[in-house]
């Protein structure tokens, strides 16, 4: 079958459930995915043939889209900071806000050692770590750092202890609650968290495809108590970071001012909420005495 008449079922398919321009990054990705092709094949040869046998991963693919299931899961990886990572349902799928929270760190570990004039070393625990995205990021652009990562999944932490091995990274996992974490073996330098931040209120917000695939553990909270993994965190952050330690947090857009009064509740200094590139408030930096 000609590869354009492909594209054309794709987008008679797909364009009453998706944005036109979606449905062609989704039949490039696949494209890109299972043929090994780059996104241009089209526009160089627009006669292009496949086989039955590589069309085959391409229609599978197109009916789970059909069932609105995110692209990241159906071809099994996406990409984060230029590195990719392994996804399945039970990890949430990397957000591009993260990586902003990520960049934030780097960037200011990247100046702290320019003005101490020494390689920094730091060392890291990432709360709540999923497919091990911001870990393994930091342990990837600051190789003298030691990075830990925890999560209550047992499945989550398999993920992202396969996502370190094909990155080439060091991260030590730990299995363990954030809601009863007290104390670990060490302190640290930076303590990092994505916690479950979205209220149960919000859901009326969300798409299909992540409120049916993606891990409610990993997303949702009570309406009573929307900042539960918040305070727990940062009172641990308070008790675990050596001293002039750095917590940052993503939170929740509509709760920031929110998150940035409980850390001036415990004592934080030098807080600072930063906007993501949508303009919302996204990101929460707070330094302990």
């Amino acid at each position: 079958m000609l590869l354009k008449e492909i594209k054309n079922i794709f987008h008679k398919e797909l364009d009453d459930l998706y944005p036109v321009e979606e449905v062609d990054i989704f039949f490039y990705r696949m494209v890109e995915h299972y043929l090994g092709l780059e996104r241009f094949i089209l526009a160089l040869e627009p006669s292009f043939t496949v086989s039955k046998h590589e069309e085959q991963p391409l229609f599978e693919g197109l009916a789970q889209l059909k069932l609105e299931r995110p692209l990241q899961y159906i071809l099994g990886e996406t990409e984060f900071m230029d590195l990719k990572l392994a996804v399945n349902e039970q990890v949430l799928i990397p957000r591009p806000e993260t990586e902003e929270l990520v960049r934030w760190i780097l960037e200011t570990e990247r100046n702290r050692s320019v003005n101490s004039a020494t390689l920094n070393a730091p060392r890291i625990l990432d709360i709540g770590t999923g497919s091990g995205c911001i870990a393994i990021s930091l342990a990837k652009n600051l190789p003298k750092a030691t990075v830990h990562a925890l999560d209550v999944s047992e499945k989550a932490l398999e993920m992202a202890k396969k996502n370190a091995q094909k990155n080439n990274v060091t991260v030590n996992f730990i299995h363990a609650n954030a809601l009863e974490l007290e104390s670990l073996e060490e302190h640290f330098d930076i303590i990092v968290s994505n916690p479950p931040y979205v209220r149960e209120m919000e859901k009326k917000e969300m798409e299909t495809n992540v409120l049916e695939h993606e891990p409610a553990l990993a997303l949702f909270v009570t309406n009573e108590k929307p900042l539960l993994f918040y305070e727990k965190i940062a009172a641990f952050a308070k008790a675990n970071l050596n001293q002039c330690g750095t917590l940052y947090f993503e939170v929740n857009q509509y709760l920031g001012k929110e998150t940035e009064q409980l850390l001036k509740e415990q004592d934080f200094l030098e807080i600072e909420l930063r906007k993501d590139m949508f303009g919302n408030d996204r990101m929460l930096r707070g330094v302990i005495n």
